[in-house]
C-alpha cells in the first residue's frame, strides 16, 4: 500500500518522516548543500526579471521555474532548462492536482474512492497528473538505482536507496520503492505552488506598499551595500526585512485548509468533547487573523513583528507552516527559498506598479491554494549598469 508522509500513520509515517527529515538536514551540508542551489538559481531569476527590461511582465513564469527546480534539484539531483517539455509536462500536472484538489470532486473520492477511479469526469484529470509525476518520479529512480552506489548520497532518491538497502532485511521496513515515489510525489504537490504562491503574494503587496519596498532595499544596502553577498543566516541583521517576510506569510496566507489531524485521546476544548480518533481540520486563520493576538489582523503590517526598537521579534501566534510533530516537513526549505529569492529581487529591482494601474488585485483565488490574480509588474534596476 503507497503511503508516503502526509496520509500515513503510525510506523509509517514515523520511518517515512525520519528519512525525510535526515536527507533535508543532510542535504543543507556540503559544497553542494541545497542553499548553494537556491543561491544560483535566484542568480538565473535576477537575469530573466532583468531581461524584461523594465517593461510590464507577469513574473509567474519565472517563479515557477525557480521553485520547481529546487525541488527537483532536492529530488533529483539536477534541474531542468525552462524550455523542457518533459519539465513544463511536470509543471502542468502539478498545477492540474492543486487546482482540483479540496473540490467536489475530490471530496467524493476521499468519500468513494473505488467508485470515483471508474467514473469519467474533471477527477480524471487530477489522478492522470498524479500517474504522470508517479512515471516521471520512477524514471528518475531507475536511473539513480543503477549509479547511487558509485558516489555518496546527492539527493532525496539517493538517501532513500541507501536507506532500503540498510533495511532489506527487516520485515518491518516501509522502505520500498512504492513509498519512495509517493514521497516525491508529495514533494512536488506540497514544496512547489505553495512557495511559488508566497512568493507572488510578497511581490504583488510590495508592489502595491513602495514605502515598505523602499524601507527595505535601504535597510539591505545600510548593512550590505548593493554587492556584498547575503546567505539565509544574515537575516538576523536585517530585522525590517525579516518582518516584512513573516508578516507577508501571516497576512497572506495561502492555505485556505490545512492538512487533517487525528485526536490521539479523549480531550475537551472550550464546551466541546472531542472524542478519540476524531478527523479534525485546522483552520489556520483562527490564529493568523486573532484579534486577540495582532493589533490589526486584517492589515499588512511588518510592525506586528517588530518591539518599539525596531527590533525583530517572533510571535507564538505565527504558525503558517502548523506545529507540533507534522509542522510541515518543508518548512526550513520553503523559509530559504521565500528570503533568498525574495531579498535578491529587491536588492536588485524597484518591484512597481505598470503605468496607469493605482493597485494590483488582492482578492485571492482559492484552489488548494489561495493564488493571486493575474498581474503585471515592472523590474526596473536600481543601479543601472557601467
Amino acid at each position: 500500500m503507497i503511503s508516503g508522509i502526509v496520509t500515513s500513520n503510525g510506523h509509517t509515517w514515523k520511518q517515512q518522516r525520519r528519512v525525510a527529515n535526515v536527507c533535508l538536514r543532510l542535504l543543507g551540508k556540503g559544497e553542494k548543500r541545497i542553499e548553494h542551489q537556491i543561491e544560483g538559481l535566484a542568480g538565473q531569476l535576477i537575469e530573466m526579471f532583468a531581461n524584461t527590461k523594465g517593461q510590464p511582465f507577469d513574473p509567474s513564469l519565472p517563479l515557477i521555474n525557480s521553485v520547481f527546480n529546487v525541488v527537483c534539484s532536492l529530488s533529483f539531483g539536477h534541474q531542468f532548462e525552462l524550455g523542457d517539455k518533459n519539465f513544463q509536462k511536470l509543471v502542468e500536472a502539478t498545477n492540474i492536482i492543486e487546482e482540483k484538489s479540496g473540490g467536489f470532486f475530490h471530496l467524493m473520492f476521499e468519500a468513494v474512492p473505488w467508485l470515483m477511479k471508474r467514473l469519467p469526469g474533471p477527477y480524471q484529470k487530477m489522478l492522470d497528473a498524479a500517474q504522470f509525476i508517479l512515471s516521471f518520479a520512477r524514471q528518475e529512480v531507475e536511473k539513480h538505482k543503477q549509479h547511487y552506489s558509485q558516489h555518496e548520497p546527492e539527493d532525496f532518491i539517493d538517501y532513500y536507496l541507501l536507506e532500503m538497502e540498510k533495511s532489506k532485511n527487516d520485515s518491518n521496513s516501509t522502505y520500498n520503492e512504492e513509498n519512495l515515489l509517493c514521497c516525491l510525489l508529495e514533494l512536488f504537490i506540497a514544496g512547489t505552488n505553495t512557495t511559488i504562491s508566497s512568493l507572488n503574494w510578497a511581490i504583488v503587496t510590495l508592489a502595491n506598499h513602495p514605502e515598505i519596498q523602499e524601507k527595505v532595499h535601504k535597510e539591505i544596502e545600510d548593512v550590505f551595500g548593493p554587492s556584498a553577498p547575503i546567505s539565509y543566516r544574515d537575516r538576523k541583521a536585517l530585522p525590517y526585512t525579516n518582518a516584512v517576510i513573516h508578516e507577508i506569510l501571516r497576512a497572506k496566507y495561502n492555505i485556505l485548509i490545512a492538512l487533517p489531524r487525528q485526536s490521539t485521546a479523549n480531550m475537551k476544548m472550550g464546551n466541546f468533547h472531542i472524542p478519540k480518533g476524531t478527523i479534525i481540520i485546522p483552520d489556520l486563520r483562527s490564529v493568523l487573523l486573532d484579534p486577540e493576538e495582532w493589533e490589526t489582523p486584517e492589515e499588512f503590517n511588518p510592525n506586528h513583528f517588530l518591539d518599539t526598537d525596531g527590533n525583530f521579534r517572533f510571535r507564538e501566534a505565527f504558525l503558517p507552516f502548523g506545529i507540533g510533530r507534522r509542522i510541515c516537513l518543508a518548512e526550513n526549505l520553503a523559509r530559504l527559498e521565500i528570503f533568498t529569492f525574495l531579498i535578491n529581487l529587491l536588492r536588485t529591482f524597484r518591484l512597481q506598479l505598470p503605468e496607469g494601474i493605482k493597485e494590483i488585485d488582492e482578492t485571492p483565488i482559492a484552489t488548494m491554494v489561495l493564488n493571486v490574480q493575474p498581474y503585471k509588474i515592472c523590474a526596473v534596476p536600481h543601479h543601472t549598469p557601467l
